[in-house]
């Protein structure tokens, strides 16, 4: 199995642009494909900003960030970005139409031995890729901003072959990234199942007008996240004591809530237009800032967490030899 040089990313939206430049900053050449035309305007922007942050908080290794931006072409056609590929990443919407329309398109015009690795979240696309195509296809799903958030999820479908998680594996570790690999496909792995549980209860919350939206991250930014940070869950459990865990079960005053589909929460932000930064306002109001700007905020943010939480983990293994 020849290594991994030439990447086509498809699909240049929130997730797409930031997975181009993951793989550039590993050395590969990439082509960033969308048929969206203000998608691929804005994609360059968007890339060029979140180097010139990991240039500047000197925490993302990035020695020329202009030989990473050459390293990335964009275009509309489909069949040019893949022509070429050792890998393609799919990276459209989590619609399964639109996915089997992709998928069929790579097939046409990839080549025999190219990898193909979906971003999906919580489809299973196995079924949607072509039969001749599923023995060198494989989930690479990925955490945003991916440039920063190490985690990458690897998991094959029924006739994934071997190798090709292990190809995968290697490679994306020679990146400097976190994969965990998964036997086999569990619809949100493990990050995406704990972030769903969580947004159960934030949403129930919000919907019965119990809390804030600042009050929910308030006690995640101060409380959960800090201990969560340094220990994880499992080891906190430890250091508090699984007795207390198992009384706290125990002990428990009320029904957790059950999925029901949606929430008027929600539903009444995005009917109002405040879909997240990229529309200015969410949860919160933006101000009108752009949101290349709050991007640029968040990472900075980031990256000095990712140094401090590097330079613990450095302390403890010196303490530990």
């Amino acid at each position: 199995m020849s290594a991994i040089r030439s990447i086509a990313v498809i699909g240049a939206g929130t997730m797409g642009h930031a997975l181009a430049l993951v793989h550039a900053l590993g050395g590969c050449e990439v082509q960033l494909q969308d048929t969206d035309p203000a998608r691929l305007e804005a994609a360059p922007k968007l890339i060029g900003a979140a180097l010139e942050t990991l240039g500047e908080a000197g925490g993302g290794g990035v020695p020329d960030a202009a030989a990473v931006l050459d390293r990335i072409a964009m275009g509309p056609e489909l069949e040019n970005a893949v022509a070429s590929a050792d890998l393609v990443v799919e990276a459209v919407v989590e619609d399964r139409a639109v996915k089997q329309e992709v998928f069929a398109a790579i097939d046409r015009a990839a080549r025999d031995e190219a990898i193909v690795a979906s971003n999906t979240s919580y489809l299973d696309v196995f079924p949607l890729i072509p039969a001749a195509r599923q023995p060198r296809a494989a989930i690479a799903h990925w955490y945003t901003p991916p440039y920063i958030i190490d985690l990458v999820d690897l998991a094959p479908g029924p006739e994934t072959r071997p190798e090709v998680i292990d190809t995968l594996r290697d490679f994306y570790a020679g990146l400097g990234k976190r994969p965990v690999v998964f036997e086999t496909l569990i619809s949100g792995y493990i990050a995406n199942r704990l972030q769903a549980a969580i947004g159960l209860e934030i949403y129930r919350l919000l919907d019965e007008g119990l809390v804030a939206p600042q009050d929910i991250d308030a006690s995640i930014v101060h409380g959960l996240a800090l201990r969560m940070a340094t220990l994880g869950h499992l080891k906190k459990a430890d250091y508090t004591g699984l007795d207390m865990a198992r009384r706290a079960l125990a002990n428990r005053t009320y029904t957790p809530p059950e999925p029901k589909g949606g929430s008027a929460t929600l539903d009444r932000l995005i009917a109002a237009g405040r879909s997240g930064v990229m529309a200015g306002a969410g949860f919160y109001d933006y101000g009108g800032r752009p949101a290349v700007d709050l991007f640029r905020e968040r990472d900075v943010k980031l990256l000095k967490l990712k140094r401090a939480l590097r330079a613990i983990e450095e302390g403890e293994a010196d303490a530990a030899g």
